[in-house]
């Protein structure tokens, strides 16, 4: 049972992060596991943790139920009942959450030197 249980969660949680334009990297960064851990989980050969599962359904935004297939799953991003709750503006880009990952490593000042540089970049359009 615990084995179609990792199956039907790794198969819901790669269709929803397909659907969420996600990578296997972006979904582990934002669950807080490492790579490698949440690919494993996505090709069913482990199950989350419930606070795991807890951040995973965030991260997706999907339900519990949806992941461990007890309710059907949605279609498209316009079916997800959290659609609507996220400004079109914060729809970023693959290359946009590479940027921030890369960023997040910075320290402060590198960060204060960087947005100078954005900054520059920005007003010279």
């Amino acid at each position: 049972m615990e084995k179609k249980l990792a199956g039907t969660v790794g198969e819901a949680s790669r269709l929803a992060r397909m659907r969420a334009g996600l990578t296997q990297a972006d979904v582990a960064e934002r669950i807080g596991v490492a790579t490698e851990v949440y690919g494993r989980m996505e090709r069913g050969r482990m199950l989350p943790s419930v606070p795991t599962l807890l951040r995973l359904c965030l991260a997706l935004r999907c339900t519990p139920d949806e992941l461990m297939g007890m309710a059907p799953r949605h279609n498209g991003p316009s079916e997800s009942a959290w659609a609507e709750d996220v400004p079109s503006e914060l729809d970023d880009t693959p290359e946009m959450r590479r940027l921030l990952r890369s960023l997040r490593r910075l320290k402060r000042p590198q960060i204060k030197l960087m947005h100078l540089v954005a900054s520059a970049i920005i007003t010279n359009q």
